[in-house]
């Protein structure tokens, strides 16, 4: 057994319409054109800031914290309301359960903040099930750079070689290449399956209930 680290955002829980509001919100209260939701789910992932530069290259820095403030405060202001929708995906529950009775150390390396890491894994009853939590505002360089699993792997005290990443994006693909740590893709996030495999994903799982059986396979074939 070794370190299961997850991405949040498409792969534990589905948030892509608390992202859509959010991002609509701060874009008109700055009056800019409204980026498409496609072009949204492209950066879902990124660190937010880095993600917005994308949606707006023209940006200047001070109009991208802006920008990221006023997303962050609309995230807020739905969380307080209780209006928040970031359901978990089926099964989500059930296999971290399973994983920890098996004695697997699992993990998160998220775009997301800490705090809001933190608020929605204490949501669901499963911020106990973590021996560690990476996020965008805890290291230099948030995906798809290295540091976020770099940092999982010498808190857990667990070798890359016995560690998988589990996640929907390219950016989670990279991010575990970058890392030299095997990844795993999920097929109901953000990006294609046929993109996760592109960038080094040694498999795409079609539901929760079948990654037990990819990361035993894997052990076994190391």
């Amino acid at each position: 057994m070794g370190l299961v680290v997850f991405d949040c955002d498409g792969t534990l829980v589905d948030s892509q319409h608390a992202i859509f509001r959010s991002m609509e919100v701060a874009f008109n209260n700055f009056g800019l054109p409204v980026p498409g939701r496609e072009d949204v789910r492209r950066i879902v992932g990124l660190p937010l800031a880095g993600a917005i530069s994308q949606l707006a290259p023209t940006a200047s820095p001070e109009l991208v914290e802006g920008l990221r403030a006023a997303y962050s405060n609309e995230w807020q202001k739905m969380r307080k309301s209780q209006t928040l929708e970031e359901p978990l995906y089926p099964g989500t529950l059930e296999v971290i359960e399973d994983l920890s009775a098996a004695g697997w150390l699992l993990g998160v390396a998220t775009g997301k903040s800490y705090a809001g890491l933190v608020a929605t894994l204490n949501h669901y009853g499963i911020y106990e099930k973590f021996v560690t939590l990476q996020t965008s505002d805890k290291v230099a360089c948030g995906k798809p750079y290295p540091d976020m699993l770099l940092a999982a792997l010498d808190e857990a005290d667990v070798d890359k070689a016995n560690a998988v990443m589990i996640g929907d994006t390219t950016f989670d693909m990279d991010m575990s290449r970058n890392a030299g740590v095997r990844a795993i893709g999920v097929n109901w996030g953000y990006h294609d399956a046929s993109e996760l495999m592109a960038c080094g994903a040694e498999c795409v799982i079609n539901r929760f209930e079948d990654l037990k059986s990819a990361l035993t396979q894997k052990s076994e074939n190391k």
